[in-house]
């Protein structure tokens, strides 16, 4: 998702989430330095002690030094920079979001929150979805606080209209020879992926990314939310809280646009896109 994240100028930083002991920030510093943005912030977020997902172990170069801790001041710079929204795009559990929002209330007027997880159909009904069953707390305190919220649910995202699978043209494509450094870096990754899972590797992260852009490829609806002690979500018309959520995606037109944004190897292939207005 950095690497998708990275073509859009207006992206402050990046806030790393269900940390492994800071390995993911020094590895998204290193994706970024590749990518041209060095300029970008990387700030570490707080570990979870989860580790069933990472694939990364060893690649980031030594000299890739730790990156800063304190979420809720860098989110609070940011901030101070513009009296405008500001965008949030959530791709993990929502710990860091949590927090700010804890520390400082009064972004909760200026905050545009995407976030990627939950499910109110979740394959497995026996648990909640990844994000949400990190940190349930989090994910109970956001959707009772946040004003300005989409979630992209698993129920759109976990699709295989959207994976990425050994063979696909676009890891062929990020593999090549002449691929730049931050593409086989990136090929390396969807590799050791599926070498460690056997899973291929779903796009849920790029296609909130889209849903925070205004892209159009999702559509979305009111829902009245509720989120369990477990982190387990569904729609509860008597006591749910009205966010709005992903019903629906145009799944080739967003593969296309990801193909776009991770095989053109130019800066033009990265537009920027308007500020956010809050609201729908």
């Amino acid at each position: 998702m950095v690497t998708c994240a990275a073509g859009v100028p207006e992206v402050a930083a990046v806030i790393t989430a269900a940390e492994i002991g800071g390995e993911r920030a020094r590895f998204t510093r290193h994706q970024l330095d590749l990518l041209g943005r060095g300029d970008e912030p990387v700030i570490t977020g707080q570990d979870l002690g989860n580790r069933k997902y990472w694939v990364m172990s060893g690649v980031t170069p030594s000299g890739v030094s730790a990156q800063p801790v304190d979420v809720v001041g860098a989110v609070r710079a940011i901030c101070a920079q513009s009296a405008g929204p500001v965008r949030w795009l959530g791709c993990g559990p929502m710990t860091e979001l949590a927090a700010v929002l804890r520390a400082q209330p009064d972004l909760v007027d200026r905050l545009v929150i995407t976030q990627m997880g939950g499910a109110i159909n979740y394959r497995d009904p026996d648990k909640a979805e990844h994000n949400f069953r990190l940190d349930p707390d989090a994910a109970r305190y956001v959707l009772a606080h946040a004003r300005y919220l989409t979630l992209v649910v698993s129920d759109v995202t976990f699709t295989d209209e959207i994976a990425l699978y050994p063979g696909h043209p676009i890891l062929i494509r990020l593999a090549a020879p002449t691929a730049p450094a931050w593409a086989a870096l990136l090929a390396e990754h969807f590799d050791r992926w599926e070498a460690a899972t056997g899973y291929t590797s779903k796009m849920h992260d790029p296609l909130a990314l889209t849903v925070a852009l205004g892209l159009g490829f999702v559509r979305v609806a009111r829902r009245p939310i509720t989120v369990g002690e477990d982190g387990r979500m569904r729609i509860d018309h008597s006591e749910g809280r009205s966010v709005l959520v992903s019903t629906g995606a145009n799944y080739p037109h967003f593969v296309a646009w990801l193909s776009q944004r991770l095989t053109s190897w130019s800066p033009a292939a990265m537009s920027a896109v308007p500020a956010p207005a809050p609201g729908e």
